[in-house]
């Protein structure tokens, strides 16, 4: 009888460190907003969710550059982006202005906190349509309002009006309305621009006329960084709506003159 031949042990499947590293650093980010908002250092907060969404854009990009994707990796950012995205905008509204309904009443007081949970239940709903939806949708467009694009709304609101020293109980009625529109954008229907087919590439080019538009948002960045911000992340809101309603409303025209 010949000899059994020897087992080899299985082998264990590792995880790519340099995207995954990124992925990391974006929920830190998220996490220290929780933090920084707690400590009523709400700026703070507003800067890390932005930090957050940075790295969160850079991690998928590194991923694809270096040939190092994964289903771990996609499964992480995930977990990842409701951190930063959806938990950390909810709890850092809810410090800085939902919380101090209370004042008004018990009932007032359920209404922040449940416009907060509804905002954190909306990111986890477009997330996990979003997971389901990869290899299927259209890259160029994205079903609802993405959840960094939320955030960033949420939180240059909140850091605008902590620049100029106006506490958050003083928008405590405008607060929920904008939690609440905002996390049901996120799990509406409407059509958003993704910028995933814009030219990136070093051998793709671009006119002249967009290195001019991009120096002088760099320029209104530095002067008034969280108003400007608002500003675009609030268009960047409208256009899904728009754009849908409008392309709606093209299409029956057409029908009609057929």
């Amino acid at each position: 009888m010949s000899d059994p031949i020897p087992q080899r042990p299985p082998r264990h499947r590792g995880i790519y460190l340099l995207p995954n590293l990124f992925t990391t650093g974006a929920m830190f980010a998220g996490f220290y907003a929780i933090i920084a908002s707690i400590e009523g250092r709400f700026s703070e907060a507003a800067v890390a969710v932005f930090i957050a969404a940075v790295l969160d854009g850079m991690d998928g990009r590194v991923a694809r550059m270096t040939g190092t994707q994964s289903e771990f990796g996609v499964q992480y950012d995930s977990l990842s982006d409701l951190v930063s995205f959806g938990l950390a905008p909810a709890l850092v509204m809810y410090t800085w202005s939902l919380s101090t309904l209370r004042e008004f009443g018990p009932l007032w007081g359920k209404l922040g906190w449940a416009a907060a949970f509804i905002y954190a239940a909306c990111a986890a709903l477009r997330l996990a349509r979003f997971n389901t939806q990869v290899g299927v949708a259209d890259k160029r467009y994205f079903q609802g309002l993405a959840s960094p694009a939320a955030a960033a709304v949420c939180m240059s609101f909140v850091w605008s009006v902590d620049k100029f020293g106006l506490p958050g109980s003083a928008f405590c009625f405008i607060t929920p309305v904008l939690a609440i529109v905002v996390g049901l954008l996120m799990v509406s229907r409407f059509r958003y621009t993704s910028f995933k087919s814009l030219p990136t590439g070093d051998r793709q080019r671009v006119p002249f006329a967009w290195m001019v538009g991009a120096v002088l948002l760099l320029a209104l960045l530095i002067l008034d960084t969280p108003r400007v911000l608002f500003v675009g992340f609030t268009m960047y809101l409208l256009s899904g709506p728009i754009g849908t309603l409008w392309g709606l409303a093209h299409r029956r025209r057409a029908r009609r003159v057929a």
